[in-house]
Protein backbone atom coordinates (compact mmCIF):
# COMPACT_ATOMS: atom_id res chain seq x y z
CA UNK A 1 0.00 0.00 0.00
CA UNK A 2 1.23 3.74 -0.90
CA UNK A 3 0.03 7.22 0.09
CA UNK A 4 -1.27 8.90 -2.14
CA UNK A 5 -1.49 12.37 -2.17
CA UNK A 6 -3.39 15.57 -4.91
CA UNK A 7 -2.67 19.18 -3.93
CA UNK A 8 -4.98 22.05 -5.67
CA UNK A 9 -3.19 25.35 -5.49
CA UNK A 10 -5.19 28.58 -5.99
CA UNK A 11 -3.85 31.00 -8.45
CA UNK A 12 -4.44 34.82 -6.93
CA UNK A 13 -3.40 38.10 -8.88
CA UNK A 14 -5.30 37.83 -12.42
CA UNK A 15 -6.62 40.73 -12.98
CA UNK A 16 -10.33 41.86 -14.02
CA UNK A 17 -10.34 40.06 -17.70
CA UNK A 18 -11.60 41.91 -20.75
CA UNK A 19 -12.46 41.03 -24.56
CA UNK A 20 -9.05 40.53 -26.27
CA UNK A 21 -7.48 39.29 -23.19
CA UNK A 22 -4.60 37.05 -23.95
CA UNK A 23 -5.57 34.90 -20.97
CA UNK A 24 -3.22 32.15 -20.51
CA UNK A 25 -0.52 35.06 -20.71
CA UNK A 26 -2.45 36.49 -17.84
CA UNK A 27 -2.69 32.65 -16.09
CA UNK A 28 1.04 32.56 -16.25
CA UNK A 29 1.92 35.95 -14.58
CA UNK A 30 -0.17 35.07 -12.25
CA UNK A 31 0.76 31.99 -11.08
CA UNK A 32 4.90 33.50 -11.70
CA UNK A 33 3.81 35.70 -9.31
CA UNK A 34 2.75 33.40 -6.96
CA UNK A 35 5.90 31.40 -6.74
CA UNK A 36 3.56 28.31 -8.33
CA UNK A 37 5.83 27.09 -11.47
CA UNK A 38 3.97 24.74 -13.59
CA UNK A 39 5.01 21.39 -13.52
CA UNK A 40 4.84 18.87 -16.50
CA UNK A 41 1.25 16.98 -15.34
CA UNK A 42 -0.49 19.84 -13.42
CA UNK A 43 -3.96 20.03 -14.46
CA UNK A 44 -4.93 24.20 -14.95
CA UNK A 45 -8.63 24.51 -14.12
CA UNK A 46 -10.43 27.49 -15.26
CA UNK A 47 -13.59 29.03 -14.72
CA UNK A 48 -16.05 29.75 -17.98
CA UNK A 49 -16.72 33.64 -16.65
CA UNK A 50 -12.84 34.84 -17.38
CA UNK A 51 -12.90 32.96 -20.18
CA UNK A 52 -16.24 33.72 -21.60
CA UNK A 53 -14.72 37.72 -21.01
CA UNK A 54 -11.31 36.99 -22.62
CA UNK A 55 -13.50 36.00 -25.74
CA UNK A 56 -15.95 38.40 -25.58
CA UNK A 57 -18.73 36.01 -25.12
CA UNK A 58 -21.04 39.30 -23.48
CA UNK A 59 -24.43 40.83 -24.12
CA UNK A 60 -25.39 44.02 -23.77
CA UNK A 61 -28.93 43.89 -22.21
CA UNK A 62 -29.69 47.20 -23.90
CA UNK A 63 -29.38 45.48 -27.24
CA UNK A 64 -32.08 42.86 -26.55
CA UNK A 65 -35.51 42.73 -27.35
CA UNK A 66 -37.62 40.02 -25.34
CA UNK A 67 -39.59 37.77 -27.15
CA UNK A 68 -43.38 37.69 -25.91
CA UNK A 69 -42.40 34.44 -24.35
CA UNK A 70 -39.68 36.12 -22.29
CA UNK A 71 -41.88 39.20 -21.65
CA UNK A 72 -44.69 36.66 -20.16
CA UNK A 73 -42.41 34.36 -17.75
CA UNK A 74 -40.38 37.97 -16.56
CA UNK A 75 -43.42 39.17 -15.70
CA UNK A 76 -45.04 35.99 -13.87
CA UNK A 77 -41.77 35.56 -11.68
CA UNK A 78 -40.54 38.97 -11.86
CA UNK A 79 -37.28 38.40 -14.04
CA UNK A 80 -35.81 40.84 -16.42
CA UNK A 81 -37.22 39.92 -20.10
CA UNK A 82 -34.17 41.14 -21.48
CA UNK A 83 -31.87 38.12 -19.71
CA UNK A 84 -34.89 35.50 -20.04
CA UNK A 85 -34.56 36.04 -23.75
CA UNK A 86 -30.77 35.61 -23.81
CA UNK A 87 -31.29 32.56 -21.71
CA UNK A 88 -34.34 31.62 -25.02
CA UNK A 89 -31.66 32.30 -27.26
CA UNK A 90 -28.52 30.50 -26.20
CA UNK A 91 -30.99 27.49 -25.37
CA UNK A 92 -31.07 24.46 -27.72
CA UNK A 93 -33.93 23.13 -25.97
CA UNK A 94 -36.42 24.14 -23.18
CA UNK A 95 -36.08 21.33 -20.48
CA UNK A 96 -38.48 23.24 -18.04
CA UNK A 97 -40.03 26.58 -17.22
CA UNK A 98 -41.06 26.64 -13.68
CA UNK A 99 -41.18 28.64 -10.29
CA UNK A 100 -39.10 31.02 -11.72
CA UNK A 101 -36.63 28.59 -12.97
CA UNK A 102 -35.47 28.00 -16.41
CA UNK A 103 -33.76 24.35 -17.30
CA UNK A 104 -32.38 24.55 -20.59
CA UNK A 105 -30.18 22.52 -23.01
CA UNK A 106 -27.64 24.75 -24.36
CA UNK A 107 -26.62 24.55 -28.14
CA UNK A 108 -23.22 22.24 -26.46
CA UNK A 109 -25.50 19.69 -25.22
CA UNK A 110 -25.08 21.10 -21.39
CA UNK A 111 -28.39 21.18 -19.42
CA UNK A 112 -28.27 23.76 -16.85
CA UNK A 113 -30.34 26.49 -15.62
CA UNK A 114 -30.03 29.38 -17.66
CA UNK A 115 -28.34 27.77 -20.24
CA UNK A 116 -25.24 29.32 -18.10
CA UNK A 117 -26.46 32.22 -19.01
CA UNK A 118 -24.88 34.60 -15.92
CA UNK A 119 -24.96 38.11 -14.65
CA UNK A 120 -23.05 37.55 -11.33
CA UNK A 121 -19.81 39.62 -10.91
CA UNK A 122 -20.25 41.38 -13.87
CA UNK A 123 -19.78 44.80 -15.00
CA UNK A 124 -22.65 46.88 -16.42
CA UNK A 125 -25.94 45.85 -17.55
CA UNK A 126 -24.03 42.20 -18.94
CA UNK A 127 -24.43 38.87 -19.23
CA UNK A 128 -21.80 36.53 -19.87
CA UNK A 129 -22.90 33.52 -21.98
CA UNK A 130 -20.80 30.21 -22.61
CA UNK A 131 -18.15 30.34 -24.95
CA UNK A 132 -19.17 28.38 -28.14
CA UNK A 133 -16.55 25.66 -28.46
CA UNK A 134 -15.41 25.18 -24.70
CA UNK A 135 -12.93 22.90 -25.62
CA UNK A 136 -11.26 24.41 -27.84
CA UNK A 137 -11.01 26.88 -25.68
CA UNK A 138 -9.01 25.27 -23.30
CA UNK A 139 -6.84 23.44 -26.03
CA UNK A 140 -6.10 27.43 -26.97
CA UNK A 141 -5.33 27.71 -23.38
CA UNK A 142 -3.00 24.50 -23.20
CA UNK A 143 -1.32 25.26 -26.84
CA UNK A 144 -0.05 29.23 -25.29
CA UNK A 145 1.05 27.50 -21.92
CA UNK A 146 2.98 25.20 -23.70
CA UNK A 147 4.61 27.95 -25.41
CA UNK A 148 5.33 30.21 -22.94
CA UNK A 149 6.57 27.99 -20.82
CA UNK A 150 7.66 24.73 -21.66
CA UNK A 151 5.42 22.55 -19.64
CA UNK A 152 2.62 19.54 -20.69
CA UNK A 153 -0.55 20.25 -18.45
CA UNK A 154 -4.31 19.45 -19.05
CA UNK A 155 -6.47 22.51 -19.43
CA UNK A 156 -10.32 22.29 -17.88
CA UNK A 157 -12.66 24.76 -18.59
CA UNK A 158 -15.40 24.42 -15.73
CA UNK A 159 -18.40 26.12 -14.59
CA UNK A 160 -20.97 25.95 -11.66
CA UNK A 161 -23.49 23.61 -12.24
CA UNK A 162 -27.19 22.58 -9.70
CA UNK A 163 -27.78 18.89 -9.60
CA UNK A 164 -30.72 17.12 -9.49
CA UNK A 165 -32.23 15.28 -5.82
CA UNK A 166 -29.15 17.32 -4.13
CA UNK A 167 -28.84 21.22 -2.79
CA UNK A 168 -26.00 23.02 -3.39
CA UNK A 169 -23.90 23.66 -6.71
CA UNK A 170 -21.11 22.46 -7.75
CA UNK A 171 -17.75 23.36 -10.45
CA UNK A 172 -18.26 21.06 -13.60
CA UNK A 173 -15.64 20.50 -16.51
CA UNK A 174 -17.23 21.69 -19.67
CA UNK A 175 -14.42 22.20 -21.58
CA UNK A 176 -11.10 20.37 -21.69
CA UNK A 177 -7.69 19.84 -23.44
CA UNK A 178 -4.67 16.98 -22.93
CA UNK A 179 -6.60 14.49 -20.61
CA UNK A 180 -9.43 11.84 -20.87
CA UNK A 181 -12.99 13.14 -20.00
CA UNK A 182 -13.35 9.78 -17.63
CA UNK A 183 -11.45 6.57 -16.92
CA UNK A 184 -13.44 3.43 -17.37
CA UNK A 185 -13.08 0.60 -15.63
CA UNK A 186 -15.47 -1.42 -17.04
CA UNK A 187 -14.40 -5.23 -17.52
CA UNK A 188 -11.51 -4.73 -14.65
CA UNK A 189 -12.14 -7.10 -11.25
CA UNK A 190 -12.90 -5.34 -7.80
CA UNK A 191 -11.12 -6.38 -4.77
CA UNK A 192 -13.55 -9.45 -3.93
CA UNK A 193 -13.18 -10.43 -7.92
CA UNK A 194 -16.55 -9.51 -9.11
CA UNK A 195 -16.20 -7.99 -12.73
CA UNK A 196 -17.37 -4.12 -13.36
CA UNK A 197 -19.87 -3.99 -15.75
CA UNK A 198 -21.16 -0.21 -16.04
CA UNK A 199 -18.23 2.11 -13.88
CA UNK A 200 -16.92 5.23 -15.61
CA UNK A 201 -15.65 7.84 -13.14
CA UNK A 202 -16.16 11.28 -14.58
CA UNK A 203 -12.26 12.59 -13.24
CA UNK A 204 -12.91 15.76 -15.47
CA UNK A 205 -15.61 16.66 -13.06
CA UNK A 206 -14.02 15.51 -10.14
CA UNK A 207 -11.20 17.81 -10.71
CA UNK A 208 -13.65 20.85 -11.67
CA UNK A 209 -15.00 20.49 -8.32
CA UNK A 210 -12.16 19.95 -6.04
CA UNK A 211 -10.39 22.94 -7.57
CA UNK A 212 -13.42 24.80 -6.60
CA UNK A 213 -12.25 24.08 -3.53
CA UNK A 214 -9.73 26.82 -3.05
CA UNK A 215 -11.39 29.12 -5.66
CA UNK A 216 -13.36 31.51 -3.25
CA UNK A 217 -16.04 33.30 -5.45
CA UNK A 218 -15.82 36.08 -3.45
CA UNK A 219 -12.01 36.38 -3.99
CA UNK A 220 -11.51 36.88 -7.50
CA UNK A 221 -9.45 33.76 -7.94
CA UNK A 222 -10.92 31.62 -10.99
CA UNK A 223 -7.87 29.74 -11.51
CA UNK A 224 -6.69 26.60 -9.65
CA UNK A 225 -3.89 24.51 -10.59
CA UNK A 226 -3.85 20.39 -9.41
CA UNK A 227 -0.77 18.79 -8.65
CA UNK A 228 -0.12 14.90 -8.06
CA UNK A 229 -3.20 13.40 -9.91
CA UNK A 230 -2.33 10.81 -12.71
CA UNK A 231 -5.06 11.72 -15.32
CA UNK A 232 -5.95 9.49 -18.37
CA UNK A 233 -3.33 11.79 -20.55
CA UNK A 234 -5.24 12.03 -24.52
CA UNK A 235 -7.26 14.24 -26.72
CA UNK A 236 -10.24 13.77 -24.74
CA UNK A 237 -13.41 16.46 -25.16
CA UNK A 238 -16.71 16.93 -23.00
CA UNK A 239 -19.04 15.12 -25.82
CA UNK A 240 -17.91 12.16 -23.54
CA UNK A 241 -19.70 13.25 -21.07
CA UNK A 242 -22.45 13.84 -22.36
CA UNK A 243 -25.27 11.18 -22.21
CA UNK A 244 -26.86 9.77 -25.58
CA UNK A 245 -30.41 10.84 -25.99
CA UNK A 246 -31.21 7.08 -26.04
CA UNK A 247 -29.65 6.25 -23.06
CA UNK A 248 -30.87 8.78 -20.90
CA UNK A 249 -33.62 8.25 -18.82
CA UNK A 250 -34.49 11.40 -17.47
CA UNK A 251 -35.37 12.90 -21.23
Amino acid sequence: MTVSEVRILSVPGLPIIVPGDDLADLIRQAVEGAALDLQDGDIVVVTQKIVSKAEGCLVSLADVTPSPLAAQFARQWDKDARQVEVVLQASRRIVKMDRGVIIAETHHGFICANAGVDRSNMEGDVVAVLPPDPDASARAIRDRLREQMGVEVAVIVSDTFGRPWREGLVNVAIGLAGMQASVDYTGRTDAQGYELKVTALSVADELAAAAELVMNKLDNVPVAVIRGYDYPRGDGNLSQLIRDPERDLFR
